[in-house]
């Protein structure tokens, strides 16, 4: 199917300051993978730190969108972010799995459960400040 059949549709919305949640709809190819790569790429140049990809409405991926989404969880995880593939559809899903991917970039049900695996990461985080932890004095 050529894009005219079946563009691809990309909705930004940034849910808070650090996270921006793309709604991806149409397959994601190697014909529209480049514009998905643009908005990821804006969006690390405005600071966003979080990704979630609502591709819910994805019916198809080849490997360049697996390849896009990888690219960004390596960038993401440079400045301690990350990437949440949010209820990929079922084909969207087998190649999340057989390729690995979805060991590595977690996927969730929802964009309210994105954002709670953000927040219990930061948690996890150490402090900014933190530097080698001192033993206490021999007595």
């Amino acid at each position: 199917m050529s894009v005219a059949q079946n563009p691809l549709s990309i909705q930004v919305t940034v849910p808070r300051e650090d996270a921006v949640l793309l709604t991806v709809e149409g397959d994601l190819d190697i014909d529209t993978a480049t514009e998905l790569q643009h908005h990821l790429a804006n969006q690390l140049h405005h600071g966003r730190r979080h990704f979630l990809l609502d591709v819910s409405s994805v019916p198809f991926m080849d490997s360049s969108g697996m390849n896009i989404i990888l690219r960004v969880y390596q960038e993401a995880r440079q400045t301690s972010g990350g990437v949440y593939v949010i209820r990929p559809t079922s084909a969207v899903r087998r190649i999340l799995d057989l390729t690995g991917v979805s060991i590595t970039v977690p996927t969730v049900e929802s964009v309210e459960e994105a954002l709670e695996l953000v927040d219990a990461r930061r948690s996890d985080a150490p402090p900014a400040d933190s530097g080698p932890e001192e033993e206490p004095p021999a007595p």
